[in-house]
């Protein structure tokens, strides 16, 4: 019997707010989550997936942000070990003291101190991971290290520019997609056990109407959910389309966001994966912004770019400009992988929905997330302001207290010490993982490749879900068994083969991406009355012509 306490709108399926949304019911309150999309469709999936302290933080002196930051990134390594996983990350410098005199500027907030084009130094950098390794006091990882260029198990970068190596340990979320999927399925969870009202309404817009908010579904959207209800709050948490938001609630506000585009790009080069054997590398390109490598499952991401940006964030593509860019970095910072445009298999490009500010530079712009009350109107209504992925769950623990407190009620729990669904008995190291996979593989009948395809999905529910399955079918042209895409349509509620194919069954990341498995997915979702059977085809070649333009990936 559910509750007939209001529940709290949570506007946005992002990964803020499906971490608010989680928290909300770990204390026993009542949620919709309402989202004119898909769950993670924006900045979300759009990220460079690291789980990180922010180690440029620290020039800016917002010591608490790498504080908390490191708190989270050493909490998340533990309660979601089936998405977050240590990566070391390796970071040239040209010289031993480049970069001091404007570190100085910026740590003491100076607009108009001497920024002299010159790379950070190695004494710069190791002064910063001292910090880090201070701060973060983690025994599960291992403490930075700095010498010579020609560092055992380094990639080989350009020694003419480089002459000095440190190296550290962050986290990165292979696909934070799943990540969000997981908090709503273990909201589900806690909810149906605790008589709670939970409800996610995708591809659904809300208006405001004194006390009361209209849900509706968008264009072509068939909804039996559609209605009324009376909030008790309001919880704007739509990233980058906050002030969107706003406006159409018709709320009256300053502006809040002033998002900036960041663009990377994916590439499967041989050269490339086996340069880095696992690893990352973070350098500077020569503009002085900051460069990722880092390899992801069998691909490399390369990003980012940190560009002022005005109109609707869903607009937002990377530019030929970009990947010029970011081409280029490469082959600078790793001369032996000599990437070339053909080399980039897809890309993608998001708004990160950072506070609107005056800031000299968008570097300078703060990571740091903040709440902002709208008052004089008929529902109580607070605005999430910035947000990363790394704090998204210390995020949702203060946005809830602030939910409570104007609920007059006091936090019971949080979710500090509570894994996400898939990390059960999850085993420690990459032999033990292998193991299971293998133990598995012989229980179920699916071979080695099918059962790692899944369990990177899914984690630890991976044997559950493949034990199902009435058959041994492989999507066409991979290696992921058909029935992890049955148990997700049933069970994540995707609306279209986009959501399936992009954020649910992440295939986007395969390199062999094919037409016939395009079909056979929109054939699913028809079984399931997602479709009718005369639209399959013509599902399968909508999300073909969309995977190309949107992302530039070319389906075989």
């Amino acid at each position: 019997m559910e509750s007939a306490e209001k529940p709290v709108l949570v506007l946005g399926a992002g990964i803020n707010g499906c971490a608010i949304a989680r928290e909300l019911i770990l204390n026993n309150v009542p949620v919709c989550v309402v989202d004119t999309a898909d769950p993670a469709r924006g900045a979300t999936s759009g990220s460079s997936r690291l789980i990180h302290g922010g180690l440029r933080y620290l020039e800016y002196g917002e010591f608490d942000l790498v504080k908390e930051s490191l708190g989270e990134r050493t909490r998340l390594l533990r309660l979601a070990p089936q998405f977050v996983r240590p990566l070391r990350l390796w970071i040239p410098a040209e010289n031993r003291f480049g970069g001091a005199i404007p570190a100085v500027g910026k740590f003491f907030g100076w607009r108009w101190w001497p920024q002299p084009k010159r790379s950070r130094g190695s004494a710069l950098v190791r002064a910063g991971l001292w910090f880090y390794d201070a701060y973060a006091q983690d025994a599960t990882l291992p403490k930075h290290t700095c010498g010579s260029i020609q560092a055992d198990g380094a990639p080989r970068f350009a020694q003419a520019k480089y002459h000095r190596l440190c190296s550290y340990y962050d986290g990165q979320v292979s696909f934070p997609e799943r990540l969000v999927l997981s908090m709503l399925e273990d909201a589900r969870a806690m909810a149906a056990e605790r008589g709670l009202g939970f409800r996610v309404l995708t591809y659904h817009e809300a208006r405001l109407n004194g006390k009361t908010v209209e849900i509706t579904p968008c264009e072509g959207v068939a909804s039996p959910q559609a209605g009324e209800i009376e909030p008790s709050l309001i919880v704007n948490a739509t990233g980058a389309w906050v002030d969107e938001t706003l406006q159409s609630l018709r709320v009256d506000s300053r502006r809040l966001i002033g998002g900036t585009k960041g663009s990377h790009f994916f590439s499967f080069n041989p050269r490339l994966l086996e340069e880095l054997q696992g690893q990352g590398v973070y350098a500077e390109a020569n503009d002085g912004r900051p460069i990722f490598i880092t390899p992801l499952d069998q691909t490399v991401l390369i990003g980012t770019t940190d560009i002022a940006y005005e109109g609707p964030p869903q607009n937002a593509r990377a530019t030929e400009r970009e990947l010029d860019y970011l081409l280029a970095s490469v082959n600078e910072i790793l001369p032996g992988v000599r990437l070339e445009a053909r080399d980039i298999d897809f890309h993608y490009c998001a708004v990160r929905p950072l506070p609107y500010s005056d800031a000299a530079t968008n570097a300078a712009i703060t990571r740091r997330h903040s709440f902002v009350d709208h008052t004089n109107l008929g529902v109580p209504m607070i605005s999430v302001v910035g947000g990363k992925l790394t704090t998204m769950r210390s995020l949702a623990e203060q946005a809830t207290a602030d939910v409570l407190e104007h609920l007059g009620r006091t936090p019971t729990a949080t979710s500090q010490d509570r894994p996400f669904p898939g990390a059960e008995n999850y085993p420690s190291g990459a032999e033990a993982v292998l193991a299971e996979q293998q133990r598995i593989a012989e229980r179920t009948g699916f071979t080695l490749a099918g059962v790692a395809e899944t369990w990177k999905l899914c984690g630890t529910r991976c044997e559950a879900i493949l034990s199902e399955a009435a058959d041994r079918e492989l999507l066409p042209g991979t290696d992921l068994p058909t029935a992890m895409a049955r148990w997700s349509i049933a069970h994540e509620h995707p609306r279209t083969l986009a959501d399936l194919v992009e954020r649910r069954l992440v295939l986007l990341y395969h390199q062999r991406l094919t037409a016939a498995c395009l079909r056979r997915l929109a054939a699913l979702l028809a079984e399931a009355g997602h479709l009718a059977p005369e639209e399959i085809d013509q599902a399968a070649s909508a999300e073909s012509d969309r995977l190309q333009t949107r992302y530039g990936k070319t389906v075989s």
